[in-house]
């Protein structure tokens, strides 16, 4: 089970959190009044495609290799560990930071979420979660919850859930090419 390490904060000043449903991607029903991601995709088979997924996943090698650039002092997804992400084209990035909620580190599941922190486009927390299943399947499920914390991604509406969509979609793709490795 996710161990969930932080009390619920409140968006008071960098580098707070900017929600009150800490660790909601860990349980079984998330928050209303924001708008909901689940994907999960078969991303191979086996115990090593396991520990390949779940290693790329909590030392931020699947989001460099889906075109990321990460920043954190942590080595891998630690509770309390700061993280920056962030994507763009050229001069024109978007940084997001975050703090690492939960994780679990498990025979057949690895996973961690992160939350987000003052000054990222969106509030709300986001899980990458890699599982072994009996029959020896390996899938990779993003659970996320957010809504608009700018001017901008209030007023790109509607586009920001795709773009989010579509990224999770990548994350996926990518991680079943690193499994293939």
């Amino acid at each position: 089970m996710a161990r969930l390490i932080r009390a619920l904060a409140t968006p008071a000043g960098p580098g707070a959190l900017t929600y009150r449903e800490v660790g909601a991607t860990g349980q079984d029903r998330l928050p209303a009044g924001y708008h909901h991601l689940h994907h999960t995709v078969r991303i191979g088979r086996g115990r090593d495609a396991f520990e390949t997924a779940g290693a790329a996943v909590t030392t931020w090698r699947m989001h460099r290799a889906s075109g990321a650039q990460i920043r954190s002092q942590a080595v891998r997804a630690e509770p309390g560990a700061l993280v920056e992400v962030s994507m763009g084209l050229g001069p024109v990035r978007f940084r997001v930071p975050c703090e690492v909620i939960w994780t679990a580190y498990e025979k057949d599941r690895t996973a961690f979420a992160y939350g987000t922190l003052t000054e990222h486009p969106e509030s709300g927390e986001e899980s990458f979660v890699v599982d072994l299943h009996a029959d020896g399947s390996v899938w990779f499920t993003v659970t996320a919850f957010s809504r608009p914390a700018t001017w901008y991604t209030r007023f790109a509406g509607p586009l920001v859930p795709v773009l989010q969509h579509a990224y999770a979609r990548r994350l996926g793709r990518v991680l079943q090419r690193i499994v293939a490795e």
